[in-house]
């Protein structure tokens, strides 16, 4: 249907879904840290003005994790209806932590959400406090499982093929666990939705300094946001970093398009901002350099995208003789050289599986067909170069942004500014494009692969026909687009009715 397969709209529909769930889930994080610092102010200064805070910053968090629940449980069972074959295939080692997620991470969060809006008046303030805090440790539970199965996708260790099942099995859950894929992007993930909730904190309160209302709790909300920003910032740059040198040594496809690196070379003391390679490795136009902040990769071999697709084409015909080894090996359950040649060629079985894009039959690819497969399993340089530099770019101009309205908060001349409080008001977008920017670099980057380096993405989806697909992807954007009009409805409602009405809300 209109040029799409079965497969492509599939992956439109996981995109918008996720895209969409992904716009409440980082400013959800973001305010519940906000909201627990505030309290444990309020608790140790006892002024009322930071329980007013905490209770108006609630709403809107409150509103945002509706939605947030909403728009995320419907995507769980799309490995089901649109990815059978991933669900069959990986669903041993990828389910767990999913499971975990539901069972711990939200009921979690959920208990003590219901505990923290209906127990001002039976809790004492540190007892209230505390709950405040075990709803942002709720927050961050649910992220951390949902990263640790995603960075199994991008770095699949503590997992085996299992030759009598035909499928991936766990057998190490604390490999899986501790991978630190999933640990660089749960810090990076986390902070970068500090980052956003900061900014949106201080656009919200500048709003109210355009309008000269409230202005004690928006100078009040502004500082607490500004010294969270600064952190945060800091804090996803080194955690950025360490993702990256991560890439580095497992995904050399990814890295070498980030970087618009076509021959293997020495990473220089900079970054290349505005050059791209051609076919032929010549620059195609103005290159410029600037220091590395944190010196990442500084001297290292970055291996080129002609040397990565060499790779590709040698690991393919390993592949093929994996995928020989256990078709032997299925048809005579006896033949331990079949499984033996199997076993050491087997993390390279997913390479084969590239050329079905192709071709019916792998086992007749002539040399042609595996360079082909290597070529075109090659991630498109542009998108990913500058996605990238979107992203870094917006990081260290919200690092800016939180010092000067910090400097001038402390100075008491934020308040009186009108440009910068109509600059914090109108950059309110900007983190969810550096957050989004970030997710694309991450899982474009790793295509074709849904799970990098054993499971192409092609080879992931159910057999539903195109017209099937199409009907499901138009009720989910129906839906979701509505969802996402009520929240910006309901917020800007809760916005302009201001803090001074919240207390009975509250309560």
């Amino acid at each position: 249907m209109f040029g799409l397969d079965n497969m492509d709209l599939s992956r439109i529909q996981f995109a918008y879904t996720v895209s969409v769930h992904f716009i409440f889930v980082p400013l959800t994080i973001g305010l519940s840290l906000l909201m627990a610092i505030m309290e444990t102010i309020y608790v140790k200064t006892g002024k009322e003005i930071y329980k007013q805070m905490v209770q108006f910053w609630a709403i809107l968090f409150a509103m945002n994790f509706a939605m947030g629940v909403a728009t995320g449980v419907p995507m769980e069972f799309q490995f089901g209806t649109n990815w059978s074959y991933y669900a069959h295939y990986v669903g041993d080692v990828f389910g767990s932590p999913l499971a975990i997620e539901g069972l711990m991470a939200f009921f979690l969060e959920a208990t003590f959400i219901g505990l923290f809006f209906f127990g001002w008046n039976k809790l004492s303030k540190v007892q209230h406090a505390t709950v405040t805090w075990l709803v942002f440790l709720g927050s961050n539970f649910s992220a951390i499982w949902i990263l640790i199965a995603n960075g199994w996708m991008q770095n699949p260790i503590g997992a085996y093929f299992n030759l009598d099942t035909m499928r991936m099995e766990m057998d190490d859950f604390w490999a899986v666990v501790l991978n630190p894929a999933a640990q660089y992007r749960f810090l990076h993930t986390l902070t970068a939705s500090y980052i956003l909730g900061s900014v949106f904190v201080i656009g919200v309160s500048s709003l109210y300094l355009l309008r000269g209302k409230n202005i004690e709790f928006a100078k009040r909300s502004i500082m607490v946001a500004a010294v969270v920003g600064i952190i945060s910032t800091i804090a996803t740059a080194i955690a950025g970093d360490m993702q990256g040198k991560l890439v580095h040594k497992t995904q050399h496809a990814k890295m070498a398009a980030v970087e618009a690196i076509w021959e293997t070379e020495e990473f220089p003391a900079g970054v290349t901002l505005f050059a791209l390679p051609s076919q032929s490795g010549e620059k195609n136009f103005f290159e410029v350099r600037i220091p590395k902040a944190l010196g990442m990769l500084v001297g290292d071999e970055v291996k080129g995208i002609k040397d990565v697709r060499k790779d590709y084409e040698s690991r393919i015909r390993s592949g093929l003789i994996a995928y020989d080894a256990l078709n032997k090996y299925k048809a005579d359950k006896t033949n331990e050289q079949a499984r033996a040649t199997f076993e050491a060629h087997v993390a390279d079985l997913g390479y084969a599986l590239l050329l079905f894009r192709n071709l019916t039959d792998i086992t007749q690819a002539t040399d042609q067909d595996i360079q082909m497969a290597a070529a075109s399993s090659m991630p498109k340089v542009a998108p990913l170069f500058f996605s990238f530099r979107l992203m870094v770019g917006l990081g260290v101009f919200f690092l800016v942004f939180f010092t000067t309205v910090y400097v001038m908060t402390i100075r008491n001349t934020y308040v009186k500014s009108k440009f910068m409080q109509y600059v914090a008001l109108w950059i309110i977008p900007l983190p969810w494009f550096a957050i989004f920017a970030g997710w694309f670099v991450a899982e474009y980057g790793r295509q074709p692969w849904v799970i990098q380096d054993i499971l192409p993405t092609f080879r992931a989806a159910s057999h539903l026909s195109s017209a099937t697909v199409f009907s499901s992807l138009l009720g989910f954007f129906i839906i979701y687009t509505c969802l996402v009009i009520v929240d910006a409805i309901l917020m800007v409602k809760q916005v302009k009715k201001g803090p001074e009405n919240t207390n009975n809300s509250a309560n």
